[in-house]
C-alpha cells in the first residue's frame, strides 16, 4: 500500500521538483534521522552491489552493462534523482543536516556536490520535567529530550533560486505546525520515538537473519507524520500543490508556482507572474479555472467569507470594479482575493467579454482532431466538436461577427460559454488595439536627429501602465462606475467644454507642446485639427498614443465610448499607427513564456 512513487514517471533531472525530503533530529541521543523518502533502493543492501560487480570479460546477456570488446566500461549514463541522494548515509545526513541550535529559525541551506539540501531548522524548547521516586531521592528527567529538528528538502545544485525559496517556505510552514504541535501535546517525540523504536527494531531483525530491510518502508503505516512527508513529497513531484493536516489539527498548504502554471510544458516564473499580478486594472475580469461547486469544495472550513462571497459573483462579462460592486466588498480586497486565486492556479485575468473582443486561435493551441480536449469539448457541447469551432477563429474575429438576429437568445448564451471554455484551456488569445503616433519626417530632415529624444520620452510623465498610477480604492463617484486618470492633471478637467476660448487653446497648445516643431505642423494641417474639439480630443489622449495603452483602457480611463475613439483614430490617420496584439498583462496567462 506504501510503496514507493514511481520516480520513473517524474522528469529525470526536472529542476523544480524535490530529488528527496529528509526528516532529522537532534537531543540527548545525538543527531538521529529520523525518516527519509524515497528510501534507498541500492543502498538497503551492501552486499548486492559486490554480487552485481561482473568480471570484464563476462558476457553480456542481460544488456544492463555496456562494455567494450576490450573489457573497458563505456561512459556511465548520468545519475539520477534518486543515485545523487542514494550516496549519502544516514548517518552522513543526520550529521550534516541536524545543526547547531545557533543556526536555528534561519534558512539553512548546503551544497554537496551535486545536491542542494534547503531547510528551516527549528529548536524545541521543553519545559524541564523532573520526576522524583519514591526511592531514589536524586531528581532524574524522565525522558530524553529533542532539542532541534529540521525538514529538509534536497533539490538538484543548479536548481533555480526561486525554487530553492519556495521550498525553504514549505519546510518553513512544516516547521512551525510540528513546533506548535509539539508544544501542544507532545506530537514530534511521539512520532520520533515510533520512528526510532522501528529502526531499532529492523536493525535488530537485520542482524539476526541477514536479510537487510529498510527501516522507513515499515515506518510509513505506522507513522502519520511520515505520511505526510511523504505525500508532500508526492504533491511537490506531481501537481505542485500540497495539503497537509499535522496532526489532524493543523493545516498547512502550499503551492509551488512553477508546477501550477505551466503552460505548452514551459514553467511561468514567479517574478513574470507576480509583475501580471501588480498591473491588474480594475477594468480587468477574473475567470475561473474550475466550477464554481468544485472550487468552493476545496476551500478549507475556516476560509474568509469573502473569498466565498466572490467565487459565487464571479462572471467572465464582469470587471472587476463591477465584482466590487456587486459582491459589496472593497475593490482592494477584490485585488487580493483575485491575486490569490490566480496565484493558486484557480483563476486568470482576462479582459470581460463583450461582443467587441477579437480572439484568435493561439498558436499553442492542440488542434488534433481526436484529443481529450476535443472529447471533453463534445460531452460538454452536444452538436458541436471543437475542431469545427477553432477554426472559424484560425484569423482574429470579434464575438459580433457570430452573431444572428433569427437566432435564439440561447445559442448566444452558448457561444459566451463555448468562448470561456476555451479560453480556461488556452486555446484562444484576445487581441487589442494599440495606436501609436507616426509623424512622417520632412523633407528637409529625413532622418531623426540624434538630440531629440523620441515620443515615449517626451510624453512618458503621463504613463498610466506602472502600478503606482492605479487607484485600488472603491470610486467615490458617477453613476457609470468609471475612474478617471489619475495623472490627468493638464487634460480633460481642465478642457472646458464647446467654443475656441483662450484658456482652451492655451492648453491645447500646452499639451502639445511635448511634440517636437514639426510633428506639431504636421498635425495642424490635418484637415480634422481644424475642429477644436477634435483637436483637443486629440491633443488630451496624446499620451496614450504610444503603443502601451489599448483601446479598451483609454475608453475606462477617459470614460470615452469606442465610437468616438474609432472616429478620432480614422480622423488622424495620417499620424496614427494602429496595430492589434495581445495585452502584456494577461498574455503571460494564454501563451508560454520563449
Amino acid at each position: 500500500m506504501y510503496s514507493q512513487s514511481q520516480n520513473s514517471v517524474y522528469k529525470t533531472g526536472d529542476k523544480t521538483s524535490p530529488i528527496s525530503v529528509i526528516l532529522v533530529s537532534s537531543g540527548s541521543r545525538g543527531n538521529k534521522l529520523l525518516f527519509r523518502y524515497p528510501f534507498q533502493r541500492a543502498a538497503e543492501c551492501p552486499s548486492s552491489l559486490t554480487a552485481k560487480q561482473r568480471s570484464p570479460y563476462a558476457q553480456n546477456t542481460t544488456g544492463d552493462v555496456l562494455e567494450d570488446q576490450d573489457g573497458d566500461s563505456r561512459e556511465q549514463s548520468p545519475l539520477t534523482d534518486e543515485q545523487l541522494v542514494a550516496g549519502f548515509s544516514d548517518i552522513i545526513l543526520a550529521t550534516i543536516l541536524a545543526t547547531k541550535s545557533d543556526m536555528c529559525g534561519k534558512k539553512f541551506e548546503l551544497k554537496i556536490d551535486n545536491v542542494r539540501f534547503v531547510g528551516h531548522p527549528t529548536l524545541l524548547q521543553h519545559p524541564p520535567i523532573i520526576q522524583v521516586s519514591k526511592t531514589d531521592p536524586s531528581p532524574k528527567r524522565e525522558m530524553p529530550t529533542m532539542i532541534l529538528f529540521n525538514v529538509v528538502f534536497a533539490l538538484r545544485a543548479n536548481a533555480d533560486p526561486s525554487v530553492i525559496s519556495c521550498m525553504h517556505n514549505l519546510s518553513r510552514r512544516i516547521a512551525i505546525a510540528l513546533q506548535h504541535e509539539e508544544r501542544r501535546c507532545q506530537y514530534l517525540t511521539r512520532e520520533a520515538k515510533l520512528m526510532l523504536a522501528v529502526q531499532d527494531e529492523i536493525t535488530t531483525t537485520t542482524e539476526t537473519d541477514g536479510s537487510p530491510q529498510s527501516p522507513f518502508r515499515q515506518i510509513l503505516p505506522k507513522c502519520k507524520l511520515a505520511r505526510d512527508l511523504k505525500e508532500a513529497y508526492d504533491s511537490l513531484c506531481t501537481t505542485g500543490v500540497v495539503r497537509l493536516h499535522i496532526n489532524n489539527w493543523l493545516e498547512v498548504s502550499f503551492c509551488l508556482p512553477h508546477k501550477i502554471h505551466r503552460i505548452g510544458g514551459n514553467h511561468i516564473p514567479p517574478e513574470a507572474l507576480e509583475c501580471s499580478l501588480k498591473a491588474i486594472r480594475p477594468y480587468h475580469a477574473l475567470l475561473l479555472l474550475e466550477s464554481e461547486k468544485a472550487l468552493l469544495s476545496q476551500l478549507p472550513l475556516d476560509c474568509s467569507p469573502a473569498m466565498v462571497r466572490l467565487i459565487k459573483t464571479c462572471s467572465a462579462v464582469k470587471n472587476l470594479q463591477q465584482l466590487a460592486q456587486d459582491a459589496d466588498l472593497a475593490l482592494l480586497q477584490i485585488f487580493q482575493i483575485a491575486a490569490h486565486l490566480v496565484y493558486w492556479g484557480k483563476a486568470i485575468i482576462i479582459y470581460p467579454l463583450c461582443e467587441n473582443n477579437v480572439y484568435m486561435l493561439s498558436p499553442h493551441a492542440n488542434i488534433c482532431l481526436y484529443s481529450p480536449l476535443a472529447e471533453h469539448f463534445a460531452q460538454q457541447f452536444p452538436g458541436h466538436d471543437l475542431p469545427t469551432i477553432l477554426a472559424k477563429f484560425s484569423l482574429p474575429v470579434s464575438l459580433a461577427e457570430f452573431r444572428n438576429p433569427l437566432e435564439a437568445p440561447a445559442q448566444e448564451v452558448q457561444l459566451i460559454q463555448m468562448v470561456v471554455w476555451m479560453l480556461q484551456r488556452r486555446l484562444m488569445i484576445q487581441l487589442h488595439t494599440y495606436v501609436c503616433l507616426l509623424v512622417p519626417p520632412s523633407e528637409d530632415e529625413p532622418g531623426i536627429r540624434e538630440e531629440d529624444p523620441p515620443l515615449a520620452a517626451r510624453v512618458g510623465g503621463r504613463s498610466l501602465s506602472t502600478p503606482s498610477a492605479l487607484s485600488f480604492g472603491s470610486p467615490t463617484s458617477s453613476d457609470d462606475m468609471t475612474l478617471t486618470s489619475p495623472s490627468m492633471d493638464n487634460s480633460s478637467a481642465e478642457l472646458l467644454p464647446g467654443g475656441d476660448s483662450p484658456l482652451n487653446k492655451r492648453m491645447t497648445e500646452t499639451l502639445l507642446a511635448s511634440l517636437s516643431e514639426h510633428e506639431r505642423q504636421v498635425i495642424l494641417n490635418i484637415p480634422a485639427a481644424q475642429n477644436p474639439e477634435d483637436l483637443r480630443m486629440f491633443a488630451r489622449l496624446l499620451h496614450y498614443f504610444r503603443g502601451h495603452h489599448h483601446l479598451e483602457e483609454i475608453m475606462y480611463n477617459e470614460n470615452m465610448r469606442r465610437s468616438q475613439l474609432k472616429t478620432l483614430f480614422d480622423k488622424f490617420r495620417s499620424v496614427l499607427v494602429v496595430t492589434n496584439h495581445e495585452d502584456p498583462i494577461i498574455s503571460i496567462f494564454q501563451s508560454p513564456m520563449e
